[in-house]
């Protein structure tokens, strides 16, 4: 069976395993400071540490804040088929916010502390680079949802 090829929007964002799509992070050794993106060094000012250790953060959070976006983003994000699309604040367990783009949701009923889940989806088709993905963060359906 032959794949499409795919690449992430921006080497080392994002991982895929078999747990799904994980953001990659720095965990500093010294004090424990989280970054996302990555970093080479610790930016908190009461730390001396200069060991750093890439961290996957986990996949789920709450939903902290987010904006509907009304126009185009920047080449570098384009998206094929664009519409407006919501951009959220997540709190990750790891006590640090992301930002990303919102999927799944009807955007006139987001709820502010809502379960969203890590996902990967494609922004835009190139023809060198074939799909190219970002991570978003999607609602989390629990059993009691479902039904």
């Amino acid at each position: 069976m032959m794949h499409e090829a795919k690449s992430f929007v921006v080497d080392g964002l994002m991982a895929e395993g078999s747990e799904g799509v994980r953001l990659c992070a720095s965990s500093c050794g010294g004090c424990g400071s989280v970054y996302f993106p990555r970093t080479v060094s610790c930016r908190n000012p009461d730390c001396s540490s200069t060991s750093l250790e890439e961290k996957l953060l986990e996949g789920r959070g709450i939903l902290y804040s987010y904006t509907i976006q009304r126009y185009q983003p920047p080449n570098l994000f384009r998206i094929d088929n664009w519409e407006p699309y919501a951009l959220g604040l997540v709190d990750l367990p790891e006590g640090i916010r992301v930002m990303g783009m919102l999927s799944g949701f009807d955007l006139d009923n987001i709820r502010i502390g809502e379960t969203v889940k890590l996902i990967s989806e494609c922004l835009f088709t190139d023809p060198d680079r074939g799909k190219v993905m970002t991570y978003k963060f999607a609602p989390e359906i629990t059993g009691r949802d479902a039904q």
